[in-house]
Order: C-alpha cells, then sequence, then structure tokens
C-alpha cells in the first residue's frame, strides 16, 4: 500500500476535501443522516426493550424500539418525532449506508475500536503506538480518528505544525500517509481545521454524518487492520460506529484504563456497554502501569492499583488482559513530536506494545 498514486501523481485525484469547518458542516447538512432512518441493528432475535441501537436518538423515556410490534403505537411513543416513521415500519429499515461501509471495507482484515471508560488513560496514545507497532511489522495498517471534539491523532502520528489535505477522487477519499511510512494511513477531522486550536462544537446528528462519511468515503484499501480512535465514554460516536460496522465483520474493542478504581470502575460500565450492544472485547490494556526509576530502578505504582488493577477486574468480569504498559517520559515526548517508539527499541514501553500487538493477533487471528 502506497501513498503516491492518489495523493501525487494519479490522474484520479480531482478535488481538495474543503479545509474548514464551515464547508464541511455545509457538505454533511447535504447528506444529512435521516433522523428516522437511524442505522438500527437488523434483529435476528425478539427485538430488545432495552437495546440502545434500537433507538432514535431523539427517542422519549420508555422508547419501545423500532423493531418492537409496538413501535409507533405504545402509550410512550405519544409526541414522539419518530411516532409516524415507526408506526409505518419506515424507521425499522436498514440505513444503506450500512452496506455501503461493508463494501468500503471488504478487504481489511480486522476492524478494532479502541475504547476507554475515561479520558486520561491515554487512549490515543495507545491507539497511536499500536498504529505504529502494526506498521513496524510491514502489515498495511489505517488509523481513524473519531474523536470528533478531540482529535488528538494527526498531532500524535504527525507532530506539531502539521498540515497535511485530504484529496478526493472518483474512488473516494485518501487517507493521509505518515510521512516515511507507506504502511501507516490515517483520517480525522483534524485534517480539516483550517487552525488547530480551533473547537469543534457539533451535536449528535453531525458527529453521526461525519462518521458515516468516513466509513463509506474513505478508500482504505486492503489493510492488515483498521483501528478506530474512539472518544471516552459510551456515547454517540460509539454508537454510530457500532451501528455502521454492523455488517463488517467487527473484531471487537480494545478497552484501555489505568491501575486505580477510579478509572476501573468506568472500565467496568464500557465493558458491560460492549455486552449489551453485542460488542466483543478482544481485552483490556492497563496504561500508565507502575514507573520503574531510569536512575535506581526502584518502581513506584503512580496510579495504585487498589482493587487489584486491570487483571483482577478482567479476571472477575471474565474478558481478557492484554498487558500492562508502563509509565515513561518518552511516551509523553513521542506524542508530542508525531514519533513511533519502535524507534527507541531499548525502553519498556515499545515491548510493552510489542506484547499488546501480538495478544491482539491472537485473539483475533483470522486464517
Amino acid at each position: 500500500m502506497t501513498q503516491s498514486s492518489d495523493q501525487e501523481s494519479s490522474p484520479k485525484v480531482e478535488q481538495t476535501v474543503p479545509a474548514t469547518i464551515d464547508k464541511l458542516e455545509d457538505s454533511l447538512a447535504d447528506n444529512a443522516v435521516d433522523e428516522h432512518r437511524s442505522p438500527v441493528l437488523a434483529h435476528t432475535a425478539e427485538p430488545d426493550a432495552d437495546d440502545p441501537l434500537d433507538k432514535p436518538d431523539d427517542a422519549p423515556e420508555g422508547c419501545v424500539g423500532v423493531s418492537s410490534e409496538q413501535a409507533g403505537k405504545a402509550s410512550s411513543c405519544a409526541g414522539c418525532p419518530n411516532q409516524k416513521a415507526c408506526a409505518s415500519g419506515e424507521a425499522k429499515k436498514p440505513d444503506p449506508a450500512v452496506s455501503d461501509v461493508a463494501e468500503r471495507l471488504k478487504d481489511v482484515k480486522r476492524k478494532i475500536l479502541v475504547l476507554s471508560g475515561k479520558g486520561g488513560v491515554g487512549k490515543s496514545t495507545i491507539s497511536a503506538q499500536l498504529a505504529f507497532g502494526f506498521a513496524a511489522r510491514n502489515n498495511d495498517v489505517g488509523l481513524l480518528d473519531v474523536d470528533i471534539c478531540g482529535p488528538s491523532i494527526p498531532r500524535m502520528l504527525f507532530g506539531p505544525g502539521f498540515s497535511q489535505d485530504v484529496h478526493q477522487s472518483n474512488e473516494g477519499w485518501s487517507p493521509v500517509y505518515v510521512p516515511g511510512n507507506d504502511h501507516l494511513a490515517v483520517m480525522s477531522i483534524g485534517f480539516l481545521l483550517p487552525n488547530q486550536d480551533d473547537p469543534v462544537i457539533w451535536r449528535g446528528p453531525r458527529k453521526n454524518a461525519l462518521i458515516r462519511q468516513f466509513l463509506t468515503d474513505t478508500n482504505w484499501g486492503p489493510l492488515e487492520a483498521l483501528l478506530v480512535d474512539t472518544p471516552p465514554g459510551t456515547s454517540d460516536e460509539h454508537l454510530s460506529i457500532v451501528q455502521y460496522l454492523q455488517e463488517s465483520s467487527m473484531d471487537g474493542a480494545v478497552v484501555v484504563t489505568t491501575p486505580q478504581e477510579v478509572s476501573l470502575s468506568d472500565v467496568r460500565k464500557e465493558i458491560n456497554f460492549c455486552r449489551k450492544i453485542k460488542l466483543p472485547v478482544i481485552g483490556v490494556i492497563e496504561n500508565m502501569s507502575g514507573f520503574v526509576c531510569p536512575k535506581c530502578s526502584h518502581e513506584e505504582h503512580i496510579f495504585a492499583p487498589s482493587t487489584g488493577g486491570a487483571e483482577a477486574m478482567c479476571a472477575a468480569m471474565g474478558v481478557p488482559f492484554l498487558g500492562r504498559v508502563p509509565l515513561d517520559g518518552r511516551v509523553a515526548k513521542a506524542g508530542d513530536a508525531g514519533q513511533s517508539l519502535q524507534l527507541i527499541p531499548d525502553g519498556p514501553v515499545a515491548q510493552c506494545i510489542s506484547n499488546v500487538i501480538d495478544a491482539i493477533l491472537k485473539q483475533t487471528d483470522k486464517s
């Protein structure tokens, strides 16, 4: 997989995607998601009244779900803006974008979401270094940043002052390749902001529309893995990405936490969210797991695992534990500079990331 054919010399490149939020918003408005046609899961069993994927974003409390026989007819449907669409069965129809995404990603071997229950645990850092790690093995890998309001991935892979254009051809959007690395392709709203300090102030429907456009329009080509960096929590972006990937043979989620209970308590919610929406949990990574002094080799658990840490939580919840990544000052420097920790092979983090990749490959091995 190379970047030169589409981004430098190919005659298929027709124009540069508008690199301003205003023009992007206009584009999304023209291609807006019909709120009465949420991309709900195609249920093969009896609908679950508590399934969050079966309810429109603006549904009232007590919604029975669009797959229910009572959709549009139940007392809780009174006053709902979706009542007419539900009653007619229109809301139950699958979004055609779901099939479009499956076709677009048919040559992607692994589709992996990177989740965290809480912000600040290093999820985007882990996503970036996993992508670098896959690429260091000469695997073609894509990294999709759907943290719409906090897109950190461009800085972590391209460094300060990055200026990259997303190009469009008759084959779709071309992802941006990391300079000097033809194995690592990236897509993020961060490439479309005119000023990297500009905030993205969007409600759910616009985020949903952009995620759909990323998935249906980005021409990734054949990949060993597509990693999707998500925002913290269990919100619109997570529901949207799972809905659109429902026919794309998703491998599951890698969940990132830190050792202390205040983080683990939110990660338990994240794991239960995955179970609720039937998203497999590939495993949990414990980040910032102890600090070894480079001078005296004393190990200090700065984020004390007061309840046993991620490994004990995984054992209790029956999910795989993928490994620990220690604190290392070089990690923050690498993130700010847009560098791979594979360039620091003597550091403990590079080996830990490699071990985590081995565990992910073992969990998602496909012959």
